[in-house]
């Protein structure tokens, strides 16, 4: 019997693995449809949390800006949805030059800013009014396509409960209902 834990221990790993690789293939298949929604973090930043005092939107040089890494990242979530048939229907973004960055490196189609995407991490108490003004928009996207909503962290967990990393994508549909998510790693 020496080898039986170690093949033990590979089937334990490869069964622990099967969930998240179901969940992905059920979120693919959901884009490739079309009239769902992706929630996704903007692409990797340089190092930081939140972005430095006194920053300004207007000013993407007093923000947390996406690395050189998050730039690469930005381009290769678009090329995979783009193989893998997925058409943005509509493309919303924070107001964040990180988010903006990362939706136009995506080179989906037409970027627009759309307010209630904003982080509120640190902002006051507008999380459950944004949320809602999201909440309501995925429910009446019907299509043409898929609704790309590229937003931070703080909105993404509000949103769905999912702590997403960096270039994650979550797949919601009409109804609110996560379908999968999707790591900034394809498989």
């Amino acid at each position: 019997m020496p080898g039986l834990l170690p093949r033990l221990l590979l089937a334990v790993i490869l069964f622990a693995s099967l969930p998240a690789q179901a969940d992905e293939a059920a979120a693919w298949a959901a884009l490739r449809e079309g009239g769902n929604a992706i929630v996704m973090r903007h692409a990797t930043t340089v190092p930081g949390v939140g972005d430095p005092p006194g920053f300004r939107l207007d000013d993407c040089s007093t923000q947390r800006l996406l690395s050189e890494a998050g730039r690469d990242q930005a381009k290769a979530i678009g090329v995979a949805l783009r193989e893998r048939g997925v058409e943005a229907g509509r493309i919303l973004t924070s107001a964040w030059c990180r988010c903006v960055d990362t939706a136009e490196l995506m080179q989906l189609g037409p970027v627009e800013v759309f307010e209630p995407l904003n982080s509120f991490f640190e902002q006051g108490d507008v999380s459950d009014k944004q949320t809602d003004l999201v909440r309501r928009l995925i429910g009446d996207w019907k299509g043409p396509g898929t609704l790309v909503l590229v937003t931070h962290q703080v909105n993404v967990t509000a949103l769905t409960g999912i702590f997403p990393a960096s270039g994650e994508m979550v797949v919601i549909d009409p109804n609110g209902q996560s379908i999968g998510r999707i790591p900034a790693s394809f498989r």
